[in-house]
């Protein structure tokens, strides 16, 4: 079992691990050092196990966090896995079936008004056109 030396908190510790997660220790205790170095410069000097024991605090409340996140980010995964499902589960279109677009009875008036406006102006000019 390989021996490891880490540092944390201007600290260095000698510490086994199983072979081959020498690289894995030494990034755990990167994150520990990098906690403990924040209390070092907020609070200043303390004891080595409150030292350990704040940075690890600090850690496990960002791992709580990011848990929290991955949980609300896989429910909104479901919810449009559960709707792609449905998407693809719906009944396809029948083509013998023609879809008609609604049109607003506004727009079919406002419509009529501009088609009697150009044939006034049409009539109005092939009169002016007949007179000249």
């Amino acid at each position: 079992m390989p021996e490891v030396t880490i540092h944390i908190g201007g600290r260095s510790f000698e510490v086994s691990c199983q072979e081959g997660e020498e690289s894995y220790l030494h990034s755990a205790a990167k994150m520990l050092d990098d906690e403990s170095q924040v209390l070092s410069d907020q609070i200043g000097r303390m004891p080595e196990a409150r030292m350990l024991l704040m940075a690890g605090l600090m850690l496990a409340d960002k791992t709580a966090a990011v848990e929290d996140r991955i949980k609300e980010v896989e429910g909104q995964l479901a919810e449009r896995e559960a709707e792609l499902s449905q998407l693809r589960n719906a009944p396809a279109p029948d083509p013998e079936r023609v879809e008609v677009a609604v049109i607003p009875p506004s727009v079919t008036d406002t419509l009529a008004e501009l088609a009697a406006r150009a044939e006034a102006l049409a009539a109005d000019v092939e009169e002016r056109g007949a007179t000249s």
